[in-house]
């Protein structure tokens, strides 16, 4: 029998609510960490990062509806006080409503490549959605990223070099839920691990 979905109000943030930059003390009812994950799948790194880190608020953004949907039931039936999801475009979501020097870390796991050269503009990881995650990062802040694409990789480090003034680079350390041999622990990575694809990491810290 397939599983019934509920949508938990407490977990989810209606995008259509939000106006100007949100505060994160009203979202959570306390002061602490943020973390942002910026397409979070099934969750499989949100639920279990949010079980690991108690003391931490996490952020998952996810555009497609089955996933974000997915994801905010798993959230809402494991009883995570800590972690809230919005479906919503990230790069504008960012934009608009993440203050200046909020945010604790990013994590971006396996985003869509867009292999196309002419759809390459849609990339997220770009020089302009870059900015935008260095305003909001606090000092000492990270950006921790993985892809299986060698093409989009190559882009995201020469984004990343382009702000070597402001970014540096630290070692990628396997996430909570991350199993003998994984880095992430979400479902692309475990995919793609069994696909014999190679998995690329990075990770920055604002200086």
């Amino acid at each position: 029998m397939r599983r019934v979905l509920k949508e938990y109000d407490a977990v989810v943030l209606n995008p259509e609510n939000l106006e100007g930059k949100i505060g994160f003390l009203e979202i959570f009812g306390r002061t602490g960490p943020v973390h942002i994950e910026v397409g979070a799948g099934k969750g499989s790194f949100l639920v279990s990062e949010a079980q690991a880190c108690p003391e931490v608020d996490f952020i998952g953004i996810e555009w497609a509806r089955k996933y974000y949907r997915y994801t905010a039931d798993r959230i809402g039936r494991w009883q995570l006080k800590n972690v809230r999801m919005i479906r919503t475009d990230a790069a504008s979501f960012i934009t608009d409503h993440i203050p200046d020097d909020s945010v604790q870390c990013f994590h971006v796991y396996f985003p869509d490549p867009w292999p196309k050269k002419r759809h390459h503009k849609r990339r997220f990881l770009c020089s302009e959605n870059l900015e935008q995650l260095i305003r909001c990062l606090k000092s000492g802040g990270q950006i921790r990223i993985a892809t299986d694409h060698a093409d989009y990789f190559e882009q995201i480090k020469s984004v990343l070099a382009q702000r070597a003034d402001c970014l540096e680079e630290i070692e990628f350390k396997p996430a909570a839920g991350a199993e003998p041999g994984e880095l992430t622990g979400t479902n692309y990575e475990r995919k793609y691990i069994k696909d014999r694809r190679l998995i690329n990491v990075t990770a920055v810290r604002k200086k």
